[in-house]
C-alpha cells in the first residue's frame, strides 16, 4: 500500500457516499480568534464529512486547531465562515438558543471529565437526562447505562470516590445516555493508564457500533489510534490528510536508512 496520505475532499475512505447522509458536513469553514488588528485566522477552508457509525480521530500537533474544530462542531462556538451542517441543521448564522438546542442531541466528553464533585455517579448522568425533560425516568436511565459501562456498583460514589478510567467511564455514561447521533471526545484517554485507557476506547467502540452513532475523538494517544476508522491529521489550522489507520501508519513509519550513508 502506497504510504501516501489522501487529502481530505469531503468524502471518507470506503464509505458510499451515495446512500449514506453525513452526520457531519463541513465546507470551506473558516475561524478566526480576536478582532481587528489581534485578529488570528485558526482555521483555515475546512472541507470534511464524517458518517454515522464511524470512529473518528484528529491528531495532530498541538495548537493545531483541533479542539477549537471540535467545538465548532460541538455548537460551543459560533461559526461565521462557510457551511457546517451538524445532524442536518446548518450551524452557521444560529443564534445562542438555536445552538443549545443543537447541543441537547451532542454527546460530550471532556478531557478533565467535568463530574460535579458534590453529585453522585448516577446524578452526574442523570442532569444529561434532564436535558430531555425526563425527570420521572431520570434514576433508572442512569443506572441503566452506568451498567453497561460496568459502574453498577459505583452509581452512588461521589467522584472523589471513584478512580480515573472509572470517572471517565462516568463522562462517557453522561455522554451516552441519551443515544445521541454524535459524540464529540477531547483527549478522553488523558491521564489513563495504558490498560484504562484501552478499557475507554474499547467501550466506546462497542457502544458506537450498537447505536450506531458517530464519534469524533481527539487525541495525541497514540496507542489507540487502531480504534479508528479514519484518522484525520489537522496541521496549523489546515487538514492536511483523511486517511484509514494503516495509511496512516504507513505513512508515518520511520523511513529505510540509506546504507551508503554509514559508508566511509
Amino acid at each position: 500500500m502506497s504510504s501516501a496520505l489522501p487529502i481530505a475532499s469531503g468524502s471518507p475512505p470506503d464509505v458510499p457516499t451515495t446512500s449514506t447522509e453525513a452526520s457531519i458536513q463541513v465546507r470551506n469553514l473558516s475561524y478566526f480568534f480576536g478582532r481587528g488588528d489581534l485578529r488570528k485566522q485558526v482555521l483555515f477552508d475546512i472541507s470534511l464529512d464524517l458518517y454515522p457509525g464511524q470512529i473518528v480521530i484528529m491528531t495532530g500537533p498541538s495548537g493545531s486547531g483541533k479542539t477549537t474544530l471540535l467545538t465548532l462542531i460541538g455548537a460551543l462556538r459560533s461559526a461565521t465562515e462557510g457551511s457546517l451542517r451538524v445532524l442536518g441543521q446548518e450551524l452557521v448564522g444560529l443564534g445562542s438558543r438555536q445552538l443549545v438546542e443543537i447541543r441537547r442531541n451532542i454527546g460530550f466528553i471532556f478531557q478533565a471529565h467535568n463530574l460535579f464533585e458534590s453529585l453522585t455517579a448516577a446524578q452526574n448522568v442523570e442532569m444529561a437526562v434532564e436535558l430531555t425533560g425526563n425527570f420521572r425516568g431520570k434514576r433508572q436511565q442512569a443506572v441503566d447505562i452506568l451498567s453497561q459501562v460496568g459502574l453498577a456498583e459505583r452509581a452512588d460514589y461521589k467522584p472523589a470516590a471513584l478512580s480515573g478510567g472509572q470517572k471517565q467511564r462516568v463522562a462517557i455514561a453522561r455522554a451516552l445516555v441519551n443515544q445521541p447521533q454524535l459524540i464529540l471526545a477531547d483527549e478522553p484517554t488523558a491521564a489513563l493508564d495504558k490498560q484504562s485507557g484501552r478499557d475507554v476506547v474499547t467501550l466506546m467502540q462497542q457502544l458506537a457500533q450498537e447505536k450506531g452513532c458517530t464519534i469524533l475523538m481527539v487525541t495525541h494517544d497514540n496507542r489507540i489510534l487502531d480504534v479508528a476508522d479514519r484518522i484525520i491529521n489537522l496541521v496549523d489550522g489546515r487538514l492536511e490528510s483523511d486517511a484509514s489507520p494503516q495509511q496512516y501508519a504507513d505513512a508515518h513509519a520511520p523511513k529505510s536508512l540509506d546504507q551508503k550513508m554509514f559508508m566511509m
